[in-house]
């Protein structure tokens, strides 16, 4: 099991070369930038590490996952998920480079060590397509809404 005294881990998720599936790497570059972020807390670049995330998850008191949520609303609306909200599972896979974070969680609440305070912040995104750069609703939100959400989720 995951010690609840432990630090706190912030991880980015996305790829930035997929438009807006890149803002939680965005809002999470732009909160180690503008905030103070408290020595216990560790800003991690995600991206699309998969299964190597699960040490960093497993040895974190809180973790915060910064990504794009698909969940039907207005482009860059802000959308907060709490531990349970979080999806987790496992399923047939054909290869180790297929893992998502969503098995990633399942394997460590099956090990005992998914972290007790566990969330995600992300913005609805408006497209995410083969191109750089965020759309104009996401790139608000992860410049304002999602580092502000993150930094009380720390607190």
């Amino acid at each position: 099991m995951s010690d609840p005294g432990a630090g706190a881990v912030v991880i980015g998720l996305g790829n930035p070369l997929m438009g807006d599936d890149g803002l939680g790497l965005a809002a999470l570059e732009r909160l180690g930038a503008e905030w103070i972020v408290p020595p216990t807390v560790e800003l991690v670049d995600g991206g699309t590490w998969g299964l190597n995330l699960l040490h960093r998850i497993e040895a974190a008191g809180q973790v915060l996952f910064l990504d794009a949520v698909h969940a039907g609303r207005e482009p860059g609306a802000l959308v907060e998920l709490d531990r349970h909200e979080v999806p987790r599972m496992l399923g047939l896979k054909l290869s180790p480079h297929q893992i998502d974070l969503r098995e990633v969680l399942a394997l460590a609440e099956l090990r005992g060590t998914l972290p007790p305070t566990l969330a995600c912040l992300g913005l609805q995104p408006a497209s995410v397509e083969l191109r750089t750069g965020l759309s104009p609703a996401a790139r608000m939100g992860a410049s304002r809404t999602v580092p502000a959400r993150a930094r009380l989720c720390m607190s």
